[in-house]
């Protein structure tokens, strides 16, 4: 029997999450947003359930060839744009639009030798201050790309710093728009938080990513359930050990973990090589459920190992189900931002650690 430890990704949950993310803005078009493998679910499995999007956004040309690979021909948007000159050639191969956020990107377009105009997306930083032009040089930019014969349209976006905050994208959108009001083309500006948070928001392209996954990208403030997603992943093992502790014992490497009286302990193949958190525990206790009931981690994640308290669950034991994150086969849910809470992190972090040496089923 092969080790117990299995993901799922869940096709049904990835149509009802964009179509809900359709439903807050219907009037849009929508980018799904499948960077760092479809934040660790993996693009080829997610495709089924995302192909009713308008487009793919992602990061690299890798990711992009493999969407084209699947036999979509709509949009695909480099969201990073390119890296080098010669990304350009892939770009007019694959038919792929990309953000041009620096000077040195029109440089490149501007020696790239096409037939066919490329569509980008020029960027703005206003306030996150990663990748951008500043508000003050956005117009002579669009100037520049605009006299380009290698340009055949240019969109218009920029990112939020703190969309997943009361009133943390006022300030951005002002500076937006102030620059932007009078320049023709389209509009990007939904990310996860600010398209839950803020319906109402001038956007032509709705960008979601971590909602289709079906986490909430303001967790604690709001839950994933209170925005009603459904989780596409869900993380499976079993019990597959238990040891009976007394008193004084303790449990797992550093022996931070000291029984205060008797105990039951699961032993549960998962570990920190599978992805799930070593830091887990570190900020709060970190909830599993054992055959859809709710236990704790005792102890630390070791690199194959956890260990779960089981002394208030008499019928637990060899072989009980233990859901990590997502749905238990009984369909009790296990927010997977609450498990990254309690380790310090996101849910984002968690989803996208998923080691490539756990197996993964697609169920829809």
């Amino acid at each position: 029997m092969s080790r117990p430890i299995r993901a799922t990704i869940h096709t049904e949950a990835l149509r009802h999450n964009l179509a809900r993310a359709r439903a807050l803005v219907p009037d849009a078009k929508l980018w799904a947003v499948v960077k760092a493998n479809a934040y660790g679910h993996g693009i080829e499995r997610v495709f089924e359930g995302l192909r009713g999007a308008d487009g793919f956004a992602l990061l690299d040309l890798n990711e992009a060839q493999r969407v084209r690979d699947l036999g979509w021909r709509g949009p695909i948007l480099l969201i990073e744009g390119v890296f080098e000159q010669r990304d350009l050639e892939l770009c007019s191969r694959l038919g792929l639009w990309h953000t041009v956020h620096c000077e040195e990107q029109i440089d490149m377009l501007a020696t790239h030798k096409t037939h066919v105009g490329h569509r980008v997306f020029l960027k703005m930083n206003s306030g996150m201050n990663r990748l951008g032009f500043a508000p003050q040089r956005y117009r002579a930019a669009w100037s520049r790309l605009s006299a380009l014969p290698q340009v055949e349209e240019i969109s218009h976006f920029t990112h939020f710093a703190c969309a997943d905050e009361d009133g943390g994208i006022a300030r951005q959108i002002e500076v937006f728009e102030t620059h932007t009001h009078d320049l023709p083309g389209e509009r990007s500006l939904s990310n996860s938080a600010a398209l839950l948070r803020t319906c109402n928001l001038p956007s032509d392209w709705m960008r979601p990513g971590v909602l289709l996954y079906g986490a909430s990208p303001d967790f604690p403030a709001h839950t994933a359930q209170d925005w009603g997603l459904q989780p596409a992943m869900s993380l499976r093992s079993r019990v597959v050990g238990v040891q009976q502790l007394q008193a004084g014992d303790t449990v797992g490497y550093g022996a931070r973990f000291t029984a205060p009286g008797p105990m039951r302990i699961g032993v549960v193949a998962c570990g920190y090589a599978d992805g799930y958190l070593r830091s887990s525990g570190s900020v709060s206790p970190t909830p599993v459920l054992v055959d859809g009931q709710r236990a704790q981690i005792v102890g630390r994640v070791s690199m194959d190992l956890i260990t779960v308290d089981l002394s208030h669950l008499p019928d637990a034991g060899m072989g009980s189900e233990v859901t990590l994150w997502g749905s238990s086969s009984q369909g009790h849910l296990l927010p997977i931002d609450e498990v990254a809470q309690s380790a310090g992190s996101i849910g984002y972090e968690l989803m996208c650690a998923l080691a490539a040496r756990v197996p993964v089923d697609l169920v829809d």
